[in-house]
């Protein structure tokens, strides 16, 4: 292998939910019925998160709260949090469409939505400095952990040239557009592994297949809506709505690139909000997220579901690291939820 692992002290562990949750909420009602079971009132929510009393006297004076959520695989961080928000969920999801997520996450450096039939040109807006260590890097850059790269894709850089000055913003934008391609025509099948080196893979495809069937609520409550999920590019249910997005964001310094397929389903004055990272190009290999909004007192309840995929909690010491990486996230995660009750009050 050519390149380290990265352990699980890096700052990564540190920004582990602090990716793209801000601009994905669920707001919803208890009429909200998406072809499936009303969605449980606060009370009911509190029992099957596992809330206390104590928590929700936390809670009432705007703390953030946590609550466990299972890991599934051993290279995976889950965290669950809420918060109560001040404001109807109507106004947070006006708050989070009208914004741009720069405006809360700085770590954002450019973002554009993938149209349906999208081209070289529709990632021009994703680059990488040109003559940067990591654009030299890129097209060097050999099966290993430095970036989340197939066998195939290896082999395309290798035979790159580095002639045009651009020539690693070029083959960057070339894979986003195959990947975003395959998984738009194969859903979860689609998604090739990731060429560690040695024979050994990591593998996106699975790891978000698990954490879609380790769903429970999604299954429970909009059960046409997580067989869509699950069997994507199955037909979405009517009202659902999907957009795709690339993104080129900070993580641990470097710039990330990253494919997120974002789906929101609409009915009954609320709104259900999921996302997928089916592609990041280092340092974590995929990520899913489901957050609700319910109504509490005079707001929302919003509650925060994330599980990510990392090489760096596997392994020699996997209880340790995934101890570290959780206390971390959970200081990130309440970070950014106290700020989105800061800035929609």
């Amino acid at each position: 292998m050519t390149d380290q692992h990265i352990t699980a002290k890096k700052p990564l562990l540190s920004k582990l939910a602090n990716r793209s949750w801000i601009i994905l909420i669920l707001a919803g009602s208890a009429s909200f019925s998406a072809s499936g079971a009303s969605l449980p009132d606060s009370q009911e929510a509190f029992q099957q998160l596992g809330i206390q009393q104590q928590d929700i006297a936390k809670l009432d004076k705007g703390e953030v709260v946590f609550f466990n959520i299972a890991d599934g695989e051993e290279n995976e961080l889950a965290a669950g949090a809420a918060i109560y928000v001040p404001a109807p969920p109507s106004k947070i999801i006006g708050y989070l469409k009208s914004k741009n997520l720069t405006s809360i996450d700085t770590d954002v450096t450019a973002e554009g939505a993938i149209p349906a039939q999208a081209t070289l040109d529709s990632f021009k807006g994703f680059s990488l400095k040109t003559g940067s260590d990591e654009a030299t890097k890129f097209l060097a850059a050999t099966p290993g952990s430095q970036f989340n790269l197939s066998t195939e894709e290896f082999q395309v850089l290798k035979a790159a040239s580095s002639a045009q000055p651009d020539a690693a913003s070029q083959a960057y934008r070339q894979v986003l557009l195959q990947r975003w391609q395959a998984y738009r025509q194969n859903g979860l099948k689609g998604i090739k592994t990731y060429d560690r080196g040695n024979g050994t893979e990591a593998n996106p495809k699975a790891e978000l297949r698990a954490a879609t069937e380790q769903t429970k609520v999604l299954a429970k409550y909009f059960p046409e809506l997580y067989k869509a999920w699950l069997s994507y590019p199955a037909a979405l249910p009517a009202g659902a709505e999907e957009k795709f997005i690339w993104r080129n964001r900070q993580v641990e310094g470097r710039p990330t690139a990253l494919l997120i397929h974002r789906v929101i389903a609409s009915e009954g004055g609320g709104e259900l909000v999921l996302a997928r990272q089916f592609y990041a190009g280092h340092s974590y290999n995929s990520n899913q997220l489901a957050i609700a909004g319910i109504p509490y007192r005079d707001g929302s309840l919003v509650i925060y579901a994330n599980r990510t995929f990392t090489d760096q909690v596997a392994g020699f010491g996997s209880g340790m690291k995934r101890s570290i990486g959780q206390k971390q996230a959970q200081g990130e995660i309440a970070k950014q939820l106290k700020n989105l009750r800061k800035v929609i009050k």
